[in-house]
């Protein structure tokens, strides 16, 4: 597919229903057509990968451009320049999400990304830090137990953060971490338990949440049946 043929497409499948529903859940709305993830799934498998088109489609700035360019770029071709250029402009959790999810997870220096992200001010760059941890977590099946427990440091160092897409992403990252085995289950109770010492509102927030579901019957149950 060709740019102009995505764009019709895009236009075809717009709804204006789905852009107040979006609105609800926090997305911005001002450059969307509308249109469901699935949709777009759609889109970038008919498209298939493509490094010129996913620049095109990211420099068009609308919510599904942006999303189709990470689903369609080659994750091989992309720089360290670039990967810090699009982390600039993300303006909302769900590119954040969608693009640390298709693409920036898969990409061979994501950790030092990760351990720069966590320390830089903007929100949405911070929360990509988190974001891809969770992510790897869940996806990055081999991964030693190592390769986790090094972001315990940040994650700590993180939980004061009490802004809203920071915290929840702190949060998602421990509790993936601590759902992949039964020794780093161990690990990030400790750690949650710790984090719940602080002082910070936000940071007592996160480990009481992350103590809920990491001690919780169904996780132990899940990771005591994988062994």
């Amino acid at each position: 597919m060709e740019f102009d043929d995505i764009v019709k497409e895009l236009v075809e499948l717009s709804d204006t229903e789905n852009i107040g529903g979006m609105a609800r859940f926090g997305i911005k709305t001002q450059r969307s057509y509308g249109v469901r993830i699935p949709e777009l799934r759609k889109i970038a498998k008919k498209a298939g990968k493509n490094h010129l088109l996913a620049g095109k489609l990211w420099k068009a700035d609308y919510r599904e451009t942006k999303i189709l360019a990470c689903m369609i770029e080659e994750f091989e071709l992309v720089t360290e320049e670039q990967m810090d250029k699009w982390v600039s402009e993300f303006d909302n959790w769900e590119i954040c999400d969608q693009c640390c999810m298709n693409l920036f997870s898969k990409i061979s220096y994501v950790e030092e990304k990760i351990f720069e992200w966590s320390t830089r001010e903007e929100e949405f760059v911070k929360r990509a830090a988190f974001t891809l941890i969770a992510v790897l977590a869940v996806h990055d099946k081999n991964a030693p137990d190592v390769k986790f427990e090094q972001y315990f440091p940040i994650i700590i160092n993180e939980s004061i953060d009490n802004r809203n897409y920071v915290k929840k992403a702190v949060n998602w990252a421990l509790r993936q971490i601590g759902k992949r085995n039964i020794e780093l289950n161990k690990k990030a109770i400790i750690i949650a338990e710790k984090i719940y010492t602080s002082d910070s509102k936000c940071a007592r927030w996160i480990a009481t949440d992350a103590l809920r579901e990491l001690k919780g019957e169904n996780v132990k149950k899940r990771l005591n049946t994988s062994v």
